[in-house]
């Protein structure tokens, strides 16, 4: 027999009161130093928030975040730095070499949550850092540190802390194999901020963006690139994904990309090889490879380029960068069309746009913001739905219409 909920009385700061005497400047953004990170969480950090932030081991989490620790000891208050899985001694060489020593960057080395609330407790700090939760362990939950039970503790007994004592908290999250935060879903729909720290170890490039964002928008994406001296910002990225060719050259073709909201040109570029073998290869980097199929059976079929049947087909981009929207279509065809034909694309040409399966193309979301970027980079002629109305057909010598 179920008993009775007994209600509890309200009184002082927990009692309810119309949303518009509530206060709002005690949520309100302070920027972290760090104009792309700040772009990310929506203008910069909120006290009290609770900020995840993924990626793949040795991709540059905890370089970011001793950066963010020391701008904002520099600027604010206290920060705390939790290590969980570094010595401090190993943290300071870190800090050292990226030069973000400062005297209100307070350092602990603990990978128990009893002694991190203690660090909290003695430091009273701004900030904290906490790297990284699947390291961190509680006494109070069995199993071993990175299950399932004490990440969930973890998690919750330090987004408590923040919220009653106003202090944001950001905290590391490893992944998976397949690229999901690690340990229970529960751990993102506790925190009030996922952010997915990405890119390729073989190149500099790093990418943050936001997953979910209750104090600001998703659509953001900061530019960062890995130097010899730790993390720099990238305010400008768009001439790391352009080559360096002044001379056309076949196979190539520029798109305009949007990475959130910001425009992005990326060079693609295409190889087609004659081949014997019953079964051509399809080799992509950089672009999704179903899309790429896709595409060579639509120029195959409604653009006539047969010799593709029995040809090896090479596409990558240009500075690591990958582009899976469908916007980018029109862009590779052109790039596979004219290493197939050995016609070129002129280099202030851009081209964006969806290839429907009927050889159609199709209008590419934010035109005007892709326009205005193709424009302020120098392209004068842009290849867009507007400028081929009619099914996707490239003569041999491919002579682009103006947009």
């Amino acid at each position: 027999m179920l008993r009775a909920l007994k209600p509890l009385s309200i009184a002082g700061e927990r009692q309810a009161r119309p949303i518009v005497e509530i206060r709002a400047d005690a949520a309100s953004h302070w920027p972290s130093g760090i104009v792309e990170f700040d772009r990310v969480l929506g203008g910069g950090i909120v006290p009290g928030a609770a900020i995840l932030l993924s990626g793949e081991p040795g991709v540059g989490k905890s370089t970011l975040l001793l950066e963010v620790a020391s701008k904002a000891a520099a600027a604010y208050d206290r920060v705390l730095y939790v290590s969980a899985e570094e010595s401090a001694s190993q943290v300071r060489l870190r800090a050292e070499r990226t030069g973000a020593l400062h005297d209100n960057l307070y350092l602990a080395a603990e990978t128990e949550l009893g002694a991190i609330v203690g660090q909290i407790d003695a430091v009273k700090p701004g900030l904290v850092i906490v790297d990284s939760v699947q390291t961190v362990a509680s006494e109070n939950v069995g199993g071993l540190a990175g299950g399932p039970a004490q990440v969930r503790e973890v998690a919750v007994t330090l987004i408590r802390v923040a919220k009653e004592r106003n202090i944001p908290i950001l905290i590391v999250g490893h992944v998976t194999k397949e690229g999901n935060i690690a340990g229970p879903r529960l751990l993102e729909h506790l925190v009030d901020v996922v952010c997915q720290f990405e890119g390729d170890r073989q190149t500099p490039l790093r990418f943050v963006r936001a997953l979910k964002n209750r104090f600001g928008p998703t659509d953001e994406v900061g530019c960062f690139e890995m130097t010899g001296d730790g993390i720099a910002e990238v305010p400008d990225p768009s001439g790391l994904f352009l080559s360096r060719s002044v001379i056309p050259v076949s196979g190539t073709c520029v798109t305009i990309a949007m990475e959130g909201r910001r425009p992005l040109p990326v060079e693609v570029q295409a190889l087609v090889v004659p081949t014997e073998s019953p079964s051509p290869r399809r080799i992509t980097s950089g672009v999704d490879p179903a899309r790429v199929a896709m595409l060579i059976a639509v120029l195959d079929r409604r653009a006539g380029l047969s010799a593709l049947r029995k040809s090896d087909v090479y596409v990558s981009t240009v500075g690591g960068v990958r582009v899976t929207e469908p916007a980018a279509d029109l862009a590779i065809a052109l790039a596979i069309a004219s290493a197939t034909n050995g016609g070129t694309v002129a280099n202030e040409t851009a081209a964006f746009g969806e290839i429907s399966l009927a050889g159609d193309i199709r209008p590419a979301p934010a035109t005007k913001q892709r326009t205005s970027e193709a424009g302020r980079l120098g392209f004068s002629t842009l290849i867009d739905a507007d400028a081929l109305h009619i099914s996707f057909a490239l003569p041999k010598g491919i002579t682009p219409a103006a947009g």
